[in-house]
């Protein structure tokens, strides 16, 4: 069965965060495509009536069991991805934050197969998608010295 989300009709908005402890940030492994297998920010789509920066919120929560705080707006993105016949599958305008946890517990909901606290150094030796790439690179260049 095909998800709702492939071969969209518009554009559809999700909302994640740079999740950061301790100089580390906090990445799950995607369970379902269009990213199935990479490292990823947690977040998931806004809903009808809820803001962006809620979106980010609850969809954490919903995905690691953790409740944050939003702090900052770090990037916007789009991300296309094509089928091999190059007809557009997915189509998300991706709307990041930093984000630090307030509360909760770490666990993961069916969406991801795993989760880590990462260093700069770790996050490039795993496997992600360009834009979590770049919206990384965002956070470690304003932390770096």
């Amino acid at each position: 069965m095909d998800s709702p989300r492939r071969y969209p009709t518009r554009p559809l908005v999700g909302a994640g965060a740079v999740v950061h402890r301790r100089g580390r940030v906090l990445l799950v492994r995607r369970n379902n495509p269009p990213n199935q297998g990479r490292w990823a920010l947690p977040g998931g789509l806004v809903e009808l009536g809820e803001t962006v920066q809620g979106a980010a919120a609850r969809e954490i929560l919903e995905e690691t069991g953790l409740e944050v705080k939003i702090e900052a707006l770090l990037d916007v993105q789009t991300d296309i991805h094509k089928d091999l016949g190059s007809k557009l599958e997915y189509h998300y305008i991706l709307v990041d934050y930093l984000a630090r946890p307030v509360g909760g517990r770490l666990r993961l909901n069916s969406e991801s197969s795993d989760s880590g606290w990462f260093t700069s150094a770790q996050t490039k030796r795993l496997p992600m998608s360009e834009g979590t790439r770049e919206v990384l690179g965002i956070y470690f260049r304003q932390r770096s010295p």
